[in-house]
């Protein structure tokens, strides 16, 4: 399953891999990434990247997006996020 959205200058991409739920976001050349696995209960992880190391964990979805748009330099409240991914955290 992969679903996208777009606002703000920034692109989301939502896909699901055979172990995680990763959630992209790209602006500006910028990206960050928040995953999780499969099962969906799981800390999030905050990574630069898709595939980049793990910066940071979080139980909470909105502090998790807060770290990502930080990556990203701009608002959390800019970051579209898909209808599969808004059940993320715990």
């Amino acid at each position: 399953m992969t679903e996208t959205a777009t606002a703000n200058g920034v692109r989301a991409r939502y896909e699901e891999t055979e172990t995680e739920r990763l959630l992209t976001f790209e602006s500006e050349g910028a990206t960050a990434a928040i995953a999780q696995n499969v099962e969906g209960y799981a800390m999030l992880k905050v990574r630069p990247s898709a595939d980049g190391d793990e910066l940071e964990r979080y139980y909470g979805f909105d502090i998790a997006l807060d770290h990502a748009a930080e990556l990203l330099g701009c608002s959390p409240h800019d970051l579209p996020v898909p209808d599969a991914a808004e059940d993320m955290g715990m």
